[in-house]
């Protein structure tokens, strides 16, 4: 079995026992980006599958743009990312 070669970890385990691996991932190809997508990349961010800059450059997102994906699971969970709930978790 032929295994590429990666920086950083194949897999890791989430604080729910749960292993996630670069499979796991959405491809690098993404242009419809749902809610469990989004949740899977900042997933893999947060516990260290991916660097945040290794995200950005491979999916063509803004800093910006995944700060405010960050901060959404952050405060309100990942229902937040859903493109329908931006009137109930993004009002001032």
């Amino acid at each position: 079995m032929f295994l590429k070669k990666v920086d950083g970890p194949r897999a890791v385990t989430l604080p729910d026992g749960t292993i996630m691996t670069r499979a796991d991932l959405p491809p690098a190809t993404t242009q419809r980006w749902v809610a469990s997508r989004k949740a899977a990349v900042v997933r893999g961010v947060l516990y260290g599958l991916i660097t945040q800059s290794e995200a950005i450059q491979r999916y063509g997102l803004s800093d910006e743009e995944f700060q405010s994906w960050i901060a959404a699971v952050a405060e309100h969970g990942e229902e937040a990312l859903k493109a329908t709930a931006l009137k109930k978790y993004r009002q001032p």
